[in-house]
């Protein structure tokens, strides 16, 4: 079997890819416009296990990590669904208080790479909770495609209703300095941005990739933004321009970035999606942000 690089898959696999993830197409569909680009030695096979998921080889922090406290807990979830499960992590030794991060998934559940980020998060001197939404419907089920599937039968304000009470969750910890920020990636960027809409006191959200809010909701933002989006999105992109204009007339602070040739899903690096370049210096740029407004 031909070794796939990168640089030897056309746009429209990624374009497709994303469809797919986005639940724009089934898994049966996706392979048929798949083989399309089955051609010059590469098999549709091929091509959808190097657009799948990595999830064994690309953790940055193990999940024994000796200088972390990282532990499954529980809370309630405020609609009566029962309880959310979150990875809650911690450096094992800090001075003081630490300052919180809610950390949120995609549209797949708590899979292996938002729990890496949730202590990549914690490696960097916060305390983070990563919940998975699909904790009333019995937890992410292991694999991405059963999990998206999961997440479509939840309702998507009763998952943020979870998620803000993730945010009072850390905002009371016995560990916290009473300042909590968000950063969420695609489902978890709109998760974001509406958390900065409906808590005030939010001290910092940052979305990747995230759909924007509509007008009247972006209007009631109070807390810092940073903004993160790659070049090639252009489903999540077209929101974007309205979402500026509410910001700059209403004078909420934020800064925005997009990065030049990504596409969506361009810090995960479990899939081809991923950018080095991009991932890493986003990344700075968030634990940058969470340090000037949650410190």
């Amino acid at each position: 079997m031909k070794d796939i690089k990168k640089e030897d898959i056309k746009q429209e696999v990624f374009d497709l890819y994303d469809d797919y993830a986005h639940n724009k197409l089934n898994r049966r569909q996706f392979v048929e416009k798949l083989s399309i680009y089955a051609v010059g030695g590469l098999t549709v096979s091929s091509l959808l296990s190097f657009m799948s998921p990595n999830y064994i080889d690309t953790l940055l922090v193990k999940p024994d990590d000796p200088t972390l406290d990282s532990n499954f807990i529980e809370y309630e979830s405020p609609d009566g669904g029962g309880t959310i499960k979150g990875l809650l992590s911690k450096p094992k030794t800090h001075e003081g208080k630490l300052p919180g991060v809610v950390v949120v998934h995609e549209n797949r559940g708590l899979n292996p790479y938002i729990e890496d980020v949730g202590r990549r998060t914690a490696k960097a001197n916060f305390i983070s909770l990563a919940p998975d939404a699909l904790s009333p419907l019995g937890g992410y089920p292991g694999n991405d495609d059963d999990g998206r599937a999961m997440q479509k039968k939840r309702d998507r304000n009763k998952m943020l209703e979870d998620f803000i009470a993730a945010y009072n969750y850390l905002l009371n910890h016995e560990d916290c300095n009473g300042k909590v920020g968000v950063v969420g990636f695609c489902f978890g960027g709109w998760i974001s941005n509406m958390m900065a809409v409906r808590l005030p006191e939010l001290s910092a959200a940052v979305p990747y990739y995230g759909r924007q809010p509509g007008d009247e909701d972006a209007k009631k933002i109070k807390s810092p933004l940073l903004l993160q989006y790659g070049e090639l999105d252009t489903r999540v992109n077209a929101g974007w321009p309205a979402f500026e204009k509410i910001l700059k007339e209403n004078k909420i602070e934020y800064q925005a970035y997009i990065y030049p040739g990504v596409n969506h899903g361009f810090h995960n690096n479990t899939t081809p999606r991923y950018d080095k370049e991009a991932a890493e210096l986003s990344w700075k740029r968030t634990l940058d942000f969470f340090n000037k407004h949650l410190r």
